[in-house]
């Protein structure tokens, strides 16, 4: 292989001083931990100094609003309006509070997913099956991939809810959403889109989409860290929504302490228990920064980058998992090398960060931060781990 030259004019690479895990391994590993920005270490200094100088008094002054300013820098990033996003500890919860808003009476009690939607949520999905709810799972075809036209002919007048990957974990194949929004929106059901591999990466637009629910999470391409995931809810269906999964904060007014629930009419409705302050405060440097980059010039790098890696697989002779395709295509390399895991762990041990999936193999994703060089750098350093394992 003859690569390109490295680009020399990449002005993303700005932003890398302000992530400093990046001065000591190769970091390629943000589809599953973002690389950590210098501010969310300030962001949690700032939290404890408020809770030691201002005790009680802090939830006034500053934590009280800091989940709608966390949801409304999302928003920013998803096209969403102000005071449309809640902030939760993680998607399985966003999800859970979402779909126990939904009254599941039949004939209309279908839920239709993917096999290869994250198990997380797989996990939620059968347990509404002991609550009455039919969960279809679309299958997928050769190699994990999701054919759309599967989707869409699943759903029909009995589908409540159509709860989906935009980008599926293990191969990073980016789902053509409007067809099945078209179908969910004919056949009058919901439409709940777990973006959390997409998001900060691939760009979405809540209005663009007119999409119904969108859920996602702080830990991967946003750089925040875990505990901070969020809930979009349009304003065309957030009024008539009622979670059963609900709590003190949803309540318009919380510290009048009534008895009976009364919806916050805003997206607070969907909150629940006391948010998770510490969380939302180490990601909100990670949001400001996603936010000024600007996800389409991510996505512009990601998949210069993405193809480059790729051209070096092939070089390598290693099988590409993960689609071809720019427009199918997510943040994410995958390739199924021999001995994936022990190769996996060994480059860990050698500060290169990656992850291994059984069935699929290795996973390896550039961010704006990463410079070309270094994508060279680690498919050469997985060709020789996979040398020495004896592939």
């Amino acid at each position: 292989m003859n690569p390109a030259p490295v680009a020399t004019d990449d002005r993303l690479l700005v932003w890398r001083e302000e992530f400093p895990t990046l001065a000591g391994t190769l970091h390629f590993i943000s589809h599953s931990l973002g690389a950590m920005p210098r501010g969310a270490e300030a962001s949690l200094l700032e939290y404890a100094r408020i809770w030691r100088t201002r005790s009680i008094r802090a939830w006034d002054e500053a934590w009280y609003e800091f989940p709608t300013v966390a949801g409304n820098l999302i928003g920013a990033i998803l096209g969403a309006d102000p005071g449309t996003i809640s902030m939760h500890p993680n998607v399985t919860s966003a999800q859970a509070v979402a779909l126990s808003a939904m009254e599941w009476k039949a004939p209309r009690n279908k839920l239709v997913c993917t096999a290869e939607d994250f198990p997380s949520v797989m996990y939620l999905y059968e347990g509404l099956e002991r609550h009455g709810v039919e969960v279809v799972r679309v299958p997928a075809r050769d190699g994990h991939r999701i054919d759309e036209n599967d989707i869409v002919a699943a759903i029909d007048e009995r589908t409540a809810v159509v709860a989906i990957s935009h980008v599926l974990f293990r191969t990073a194949q980016i789902l053509d959403l409007a067809p099945i929004l078209a179908r969910a929106r004919a056949a009058g059901a919901l439409a709940l889109i777990d973006a959390y591999q997409s998001v900060g990466t691939v760009p979405v637009d809540v209005k663009a989409l007119d999409v119904d629910m969108l859920c996602g999470g702080s830990v991967k391409w946003l750089c925040g860290g875990p505990g901070a995931s969020y809930l979009y809810v349009s304003p065309r269906i957030a009024p008539s929504r009622k979670p059963a999964f609900t709590g003190w904060m949803g309540h318009q007014e919380p510290f009048d302490f009534e008895a009976r629930m009364q919806w916050h009419d805003g997206a607070r409705r969907f909150w629940n228990g006391t948010p998770a302050v510490p969380a939302i405060f180490a990601a909100r440097s990670g949001y400001e920064i996603v936010g000024q980059v600007g996800v389409p010039a991510i996505r512009e790098k990601s998949l210069r980058q993405t193809a480059r890696m790729l051209a070096w697989a092939d070089e390598y002779g290693f099988p590409v998992i993960s689609p071809r395709g720019p427009e199918q295509r997510g943040g994410t390399v995958v390739i199924d090398v021999p001995h994936a895991d022990v190769v996996c762990d060994a480059l860990l041990a050698t500060d290169v960060m990656l992850d291994f999936r059984p069935g699929v193999g290795l996973r390896l994703a550039p961010h704006f931060y990463t410079r070309d060089d270094e994508v060279d750098e680690v498919m050469k350093r997985v060709r020789n781990e996979v040398k020495k394992a004896g592939g």
